[in-house]
């Protein structure tokens, strides 16, 4: 029997240390793998410096071009049973290349998050107002949702995001599927350090990424300084991948604030502080930080959008507030106080337990995509739009990549 071949065509190469979407990436791969399917993970992007080790995976890393008949060559040869995009992005580039050389091919999109929602509430965070409808049609918008109507499925992992899909764009039940972080609850049975153990607070995230780094200035400018105030001894430790100079120019030991950059086991410092603080306040997804805190036994302050479609209606692992007076007083409260801590810690096993069960969440995966394959061309008959994007979109696209293509063998003046 023939084994299934599986191909990720990758934005990045995955980067688990650094970000959530690097984790995600790698929960999907292993899960893969345990279905004895070959996996080989392609990109476009340069090496990196925090990469996974794809090769000591048995994963097959391979470097494609952009815009470059070597890739038609490449997965013609393969001619891979399935085609994960990593982003939207991957799926405008090589989207219709993939249709052109192995039709039958299952194209599957990982979203990792709405970046169009992302950007959405970005826009509307900087001046100040709510999101708008017009916000949610931008340019990033059309491209996204256009890219989830041409793929057969697509991975979504908040559920905010389900019902926007569906509810305000639109998009077929059909083609989407909820995978939130695929998550091992014998985690949580690990020995963790005690309320009296642990000491000063964490907060963490790729610096690259725009709500994160809006986050560590929000901390510095107006919540630490109102913690540091009740809690003088205190010290916030501020950990991410790719810190850039504005960011390395805030520590200041003195304020008991430290950026401390990369860290190469984030479940280690996020283990040994007493409280995580998230003040995030624009993005989508759901956050990697936050649920590696209740994996941990940290209770976490965060915001309604830090908490947005990750504990359904069960008690928050710590404390919500959008105000930072409000948010400062909760943090200091589970520092100080052991019978809310510990009961924030409970709070955050249950959420792991009956939200992020890998075992769980990877068979439903699997049977979806197991069903899709096997009804694939009705599958496609069905979603008519997906059909007219790839027409159209396609064509434009191709076109495009060709016209760049044959510039670029021109030769140089």
């Amino acid at each position: 029997m023939k084994q299934t071949q599986v191909l990720i065509i990758g934005y990045v190469w995955p980067e688990p240390n650094s970000s959530a979407a690097g984790t995600r990436m790698m929960e999907l791969i292993e899960l893969f793998q345990q279905q004895q399917w070959q996996v080989t993970f392609a990109s476009p992007a340069q090496d990196s410096e925090h990469m996974a080790d794809l090769a000591s995976l048995r994963v097959k890393k391979v470097s494609i071009t952009l815009n470059d008949e070597s890739f038609d060559h490449y997965i013609s040869e393969l001619q891979p049973d399935i085609v994960m995009f990593d982003r939207f992005m991957m799926e405008e580039q090589f989207g219709w290349r993939v249709e052109q050389c192995c039709p039958n091919a299952l194209r599957i999109l990982d979203t990792e998050d709405l970046h169009s929602l992302r950007d959405a509430r970005h826009t509307a965070f900087k001046k100040s107002r709510e999101v708008t409808a017009q916000d949610l049609s931008s340019d990033i918008a059309l491209r996204e949702i256009a890219a989830i109507q041409r793929c057969d499925l697509s991975l979504i992992i908040s559920s905010y995001e389900m019902e926007l899909l569906q509810n305000h764009y639109k998009v077929d039940g059909a083609l989407l599927h909820h995978l939130p972080f695929m998550l091992d609850p014998q985690h949580l049975k690990r020995p963790r350090l005690s309320f009296e153990q642990r000491v000063d607070f964490v907060s963490i995230g790729n610096f690259r990424h725009a709500p994160n780094w809006d986050a560590v200035r929000y901390l510095k400018e107006s919540i630490w300084p109102l913690i540091r105030q009740q809690l003088p001894q205190a010290n916030l430790h501020i950990y991410g991948a790719y810190p850039p100079p504005k960011a390395t120019a805030l520590h200041n030991p003195k304020q008991g604030f430290h950026v401390k950059g990369w860290a190469k086991d984030a479940h280690e410092v996020i283990g040994q502080a007493r409280v995580c603080l998230a003040p995030i306040r624009f993005g989508a997804g759901i956050k990697g930080k936050l649920a590696d805190s209740m994996l941990n036994g940290t209770p976490s302050v965060t915001t309604s959008i830090g908490s947005e479609a990750m504990h359904h209606n069960l008690p928050w692992s710590g404390a919500i507030s959008n105000d930072p007076q409000t948010f400062a007083y909760l943090a200091v409260h589970l520092y100080n106080n052991l019978d809310a801590w510990q009961q924030a810690v409970v709070h955050g096993d249950s959420i792991i337990y009956q939200q992020y069960n890998k075992t769980t969440l990877g068979n439903k995966l699997i049977r979806a995509i197991s069903q899709t394959i096997d009804s694939l061309e009705q599958h496609r008959l069905a979603n008519f739009t997906g059909m007219m994007l790839r027409h159209h979109a396609h064509k434009s696209t191709k076109y495009m990549a060709q016209w760049i293509e044959a510039k670029n063998k021109l030769p140089q003046q």
